[in-house]
């Protein structure tokens, strides 16, 4: 891409920096929500094991700090990841104004 000045240059440069964060956030979002699925079916075969009925397993993983820290690391990660998206969107709108109105 050509660009026309330092400024608009910087702009997208960051831009990028920050589409690249957002996706990291997203993968670690993504692999803190495949813990938790992967957890909830380990405890359903558990509870299976021991003769505690579906519903009862679900309640059981549900209260579990385990489940609780994978849904607070995806929560996290997901807001992360908006605000990286956030900031990208500014700084390539920071950088198509720049091109239009200063080249």
């Amino acid at each position: 891409m050509q660009y026309r000045n330092d400024d608009e240059r910087a702009a997208w440069e960051l831009a990028e920096f920050m589409i690249q964060q957002a996706r990291a956030m997203m993968r670690e979002a993504e692999a803190a929500l495949e813990s938790w699925k992967r957890g909830k079916e380990m405890n359903r075969q558990r509870c299976a094991r021991r003769g505690i009925n579906t519903t009862d397993a679900e309640i059981r993983w549900a209260a579990s700090a385990s489940a609780k820290n994978a849904i607070t690391n995806n929560s996290f990660h997901v807001s992360l990841a908006t605000m990286y998206y956030g900031a990208a969107t500014a700084n390539y709108a920071r950088a198509e104004y720049l091109r239009n109105n200063r080249g």
